[in-house]
């Protein structure tokens, strides 16, 4: 009795579903808490947080250790507020019978796939050949890498046009993620670039080399190593061994190396949960596979168990039945219908308008509207499919002085004076670490590629011991700041990375860098800023190591993101694109360009299955409302490269989503732009032309 008293307790906020989901297993007497495959379909807006963060607490308050649980997430702050959750309910539930408080770390294998490979690369290491300190490359990095390779095998010299250092790059992973052959990645994705096969090759095998050469990995090799690690039976076992369950949020979002690294893991299924929504697959541009979680229950012997969680706690029922109605006629899916627990509200609305001036007039006004109602602005938001769609709204808020945040652009480490202080502390925590060497010799004064290159070098033969930079000769440009440079970088290697107080080579970074940064950049006092705050977060890493590997695999959008909520006088408007939006809510959305040719967008016509992931991209956008829809769709497209008073356009084409069944769920309207003046004008005199009898006699 008094056992049910305690689950009731901290159980009673869950629906059944949700209940069913949380408690999935079993406990024979005596022995461990034992449960088969788990799918979690989780709907839209149905708890899918909440429920996760029950099922890993109920596991710990039946007895699994928290140490034999492997939660997998998609960004650090998922697996931070998963572990929060956690936390607070094994607390409460446990509060009578066990009073001694928690470990601080509740979860200690809680993270992302990335963050997860890390760690277990660097402990077998050496089984795996790699130098325990390798370095993580961020993307920039990467394409770096990949750039100074594709000069070196003169491919930039090309008389054709050969890919640029981002392409390439994205061509590789793809490749990596998807385990498909390179030809096979050209023809479906990259079909201007299929006559470059053999020289792409050629790239790769080069981009491979340099890497292993700098015991470097950029994000794709941690899982690639990781894959290769567990594809060894012996390994396989012995990881797997480790954890009594494996819990991994956003399955949908999961490309094959994942799920293949999965299935490894548990190949029976014992253990493992897997939760999301085959409907929110958006990814598929990152290598995303759509199959894995549509796939999972045929796995195993017997089936998985599948569970929907179908109670919608976002959004009002007429939202809810206009987003059921777009994904029914998705042809394959779980089906699910979602229903809502909030009370009803006005239908959506799907509002034509004349044009883009139109489109931008129609939201703002509506925007002002709700905003007069009692709504802020930050409950507000604006998607659309591509970040350049809200070029004529930005134009128009800035017209009217709204203030707004647009998510979809630059990131805060892409950021070129971040970049420059985190690369000094890569460098010092990898000597060998080329990609950051030549970007921190390249801030001083006169040092271009070529001493950079032979600095390098010299650094190399004396076996990577930062003394060896006081005997190179740097240009006359640099001479005067070399010794203070040379002392730094000493200083920095010499250092104890694992040593408490090791945030404090940040501020001696800083110091040094203060000189280069006056020198390099302007807008100063913004740069300072971002600076200031890298330090201020270092606090939160027990390491150097850490601090460095975990903003690298799972970088914040804006500096905000890591001073955490901001306190703002002003309100703001929020910008996003459709894929940036995943998993956040507003009471009030408007999607832009509801039209063929951006849902879908026309890089995707003549492909079944990327057809079905715009239906679904549609769908992630019009579930992000609360109480008011908004999809607008622009009658005609002005043409770009025209005279500024021009107006030439073209039409565009309801978009095949929304069909009359839809559209029935919806409330239709057109918006215009008010003429210049609306009064009749009244005719003075009735004096009549015959232009009709005219016109005939010209023929």
């Amino acid at each position: 009795m008094q056992a049910a008293e305690r689950i009731e307790d901290y159980l009673e906020l869950l629906n059944p579903a949700q209940r069913q989901a949380a408690v999935f297993g079993q406990k024979p007497v005596g022995e461990r808490f034992q449960a088969g495959p788990l799918l979690v379909i989780a709907g839209a807006g149905t708890g899918k947080t909440m429920t996760l963060a029950h099922r890993v607490a109920h596991l710990i308050v039946e007895g699994v250790s928290p140490e034999r649980i492997l939660l997998l997430t998609f960004t650090r702050r998922a697996a931070q507020e998963m572990t929060r959750r956690v936390d607070a309910i094994v607390r409460r539930s446990l509060a009578t019978s066990n009073p001694t408080p928690l470990a601080a770390g509740i979860l200690p294998w809680s993270g992302t796939f990335h963050s997860v490979a890390n760690r277990l690369l660097r402990r077998f290491a050496a089984n795996l050949g790699l130098d325990p300190g390798f370095s993580v490359l961020d993307r920039g990095d990467s394409a770096d890498v990949i750039d100074v390779a594709r000069h070196e095998l003169a491919l930039s010299r090309k008389s054709r046009r050969f890919p640029k250092k981002d392409t390439c790059l994205a061509i590789y992973s793809r490749c990596v993620n998807a385990q498909k052959p390179l030809l096979e990645v050209l023809n479906d994705t990259y079909p201007w670039c299929a006559d470059w096969e053999a020289e792409l090759r050629e790239l790769f095998r080069n981009y491979v080399a340099r890497k292993q050469q700098c015991q470097a990995l950029d994000y794709d090799d941690l899982l690639l190593y990781w894959h290769h690690l567990v594809g060894d039976l012996e390994f396989a076992a012995e990881i797997g061994s480790w954890f009594d369950h494996v819990l991994v949020d956003e399955y949908q979002d999961t490309n094959l190396v994942q799920a293949k690294i999965l299935r490894a893991l548990k190949p029976n299924g014992a253990g493992v949960t897997v939760v999301g929504d085959d409907a929110q697959s958006i990814y598929s541009f990152r290598a995303a596979e759509v199959e894995n979680i549509l796939n999972f229950p045929d796995q195993f012997m017997p089936s998985a168990q599948v569970i929907s969680l179908e109670q919608n706690y976002r959004s009002t029922q007429e939202i809810l039945d206009s987003a059921n109605c777009l994904i029914a006629a998705s042809p394959r899916q779980y089906r699910k219908n979602l229903f809502a627990d909030k009370k009803h509200g006005g239908r959506p609305r799907y509002v034509t308008v004349e044009d883009g001036d139109a489109e931008a007039d129609f939201v703002v006004n509506a925007i002002l509207e709700n905003r007069e109602m009692g709504m802020q602005l930050m409950d507000q938001a604006v998607l659309f499919r591509g970040s350049h769609h809200s070029d004529r709204l930005e134009l128009e808020l800035v017209r009217r002085n709204i203030p707004y945040v647009k998510y979809g652009g630059l990131k805060f480490l892409e950021a070129a004076h971040v970049k420059d202080l985190l690369s000094i502390l890569k460098w010092a925590e990898n000597p060998k670490n080329e990609v950051a060497a030549f970007r921190v010799l390249k801030l001083l004064p006169g040092m271009g590629p070529a001493y950079a290159s032979r600095c390098f070098e010299q650094l190399t033969r004396d076996d990577f011991r930062f003394s060896a930079l006081r005997e190179f000769r740097p240009p006359s440009a640099a001479l005067s700041e070399w010794p203070a440079f040379c002392e730094l970088m000493e200083s920095l290697a010499a250092a104890e990375a694992d040593d408490a107080g090791w945030q404090a080579q940040l501020t001696q970074v800083r110091r040094w860098y203060q000189a280069q940064l006056e020198r390099i950049y302007d807008g100063l006092e913004t740069r300072e800023a971002d600076l200031e705050q890298l330090e201020q977060i270092s606090g939160r890493y027990a390491t150097r190591e850490r601090f460095l590997t975990e903003l690298t695999l799972d970088p914040p959008n804006a500096a905000g993101d890591l001073a955490g909520d901001p306190l703002l006088d002003e309100d703001y408007l929020i910008l996003s694109t459709v894929h940036s939006a995943k998993g956040q809510e507003w009471e009030a959305v408007f999607v832009l360009n509801v039209s063929d040719g951006n849902f879908p967008s026309e890089f995707a016509t003549g492909k079944p299955d990327m057809i079905e992931e715009e239906r679904r991209l549609l769908y992630v956008a019009m579930t992000r409302a609360k109480q008011s829809l908004s999809l607008v769709a622009p009658l005609k497209y002005h043409v770009t490269q025209q005279r500024r008073d021009g107006d030439k356009h073209v039409y565009g084409a309801r978009s095949r989503f929304m069909t009359d069944s839809l559209l029935e769920t919806m409330q239709g309207s057109f918006h215009g732009l008010a003429e210049a003046s609306t009064k009749r004008q009244h005719v003075k005199t009735d004096k009549r032309l015959d232009v009709a009898s005219r016109i005939r006699d010209m023929w």
